[in-house]
């Protein structure tokens, strides 16, 4: 299996780049659209709109798990899609949830400011004032969505294999630069060690999120997956109900079939 990530600024075309990406080379599409979808299937709506490429608020961000929780869920939403393989991912800092696959090809679609706003004129029929402000908005919202998800800016060269400039490409050209290296050696086959891997990441990212919204501390209760569908508990419990409740928020956890429960008990103070 493959991937390619396609991340954009507004105006360069970089959504109709990924997805003629997508059917040049017979990959399932992952975008905005998709995302929604998924995160509907999975219970995460609500999560994924609240956080999709934003940044949290600055009081939200340092009062509140909840920017966290939604992080979480977000990421577990790519990386099960990631496990079915062949996929076009546009933006959602799918560059960096897959970086560590060497299957993934990880693309940038970039152009001049003039010329993005050229472009948005053109394609809204905006004025170049109302066209500002949405190029604006729309690098100040994944600037800080980045920094916040990955503490990355997402503009540094290193995150990408390629780099396109869409002033002097045109969509044709860009896709069937994306489609030569995809198809490259340099880009290698996954195997099922790297799906196991996603689904133990997917199902990570749902535990933290599981934890996080119950309030439970990672200072003395610690969990390990050890398969796509197994977890193992650790630590100490306060009581033989915490305990409980612990292995049964794991249980109701999407995905999970087996919990080892080592939790020992200890009810006397605990300094750390």
């Amino acid at each position: 299996m493959y991937f390619v990530t396609v991340s954009d600024l507004l105006g360069t075309n970089g959504e109709k780049i990924a997805r003629d990406v997508a059917a040049e080379v017979g990959y399932g599409f992952f975008g905005r659209d998709e995302l929604y979808r998924k995160a509907e299937e999975m219970g995460y709506l609500s999560d994924v709109r609240e956080i999709d490429e934003k940044g949290p608020h600055f009081f939200e961000r340092y009062f509140s798990e909840k920017p966290m929780i939604h992080l979480d869920r977000l990421h577990s939403i790519i990386y099960e899609t990631a496990k079915t393989g062949n996929t076009v991912f546009y933006g959602r800092g799918s560059q960096l949830l897959l970086r560590v696959f060497d299957c993934a090809l990880h693309v940038l679609v970039t152009g001049s400011r003039e010329g993005r706003i050229a472009r948005l004129m053109e394609e809204y029929r905006v004025g170049r004032e109302t066209a500002e402000r949405m190029i604006e908005q729309a690098d100040h919202d994944k600037r800080s969505f980045m920094r916040f998800a990955f503490d990355e800016d997402w503009l540094n060269p290193k995150l990408y294999h390629l780099i396109l400039n869409t002033e002097k490409l045109s969509v044709y050209s860009a896709v069937h630069a994306i489609v030569d290296a995809a198809k490259s050696d340099e880009i290698k086959t996954c195997g099922i060690d790297s799906v196991r891997k996603l689904g133990e990441l997917a199902l990570d990212r749902r535990i933290e999120s599981a934890f996080l919204e119950e309030g439970l501390t990672k200072s003395r209760i610690f969990y390990e997956v050890e398969a796509d569908d197994s977890v193992r508990l650790y630590g100490i419990a306060t009581s033989s109900e915490e305990r409980a409740k612990v292995e049964r928020i794991l249980k109701e956890t999407k995905g999970i079939k087996r919990v080892t429960n080592d939790l020992n008990i200890y009810s006397g103070a605990i300094g750390y």
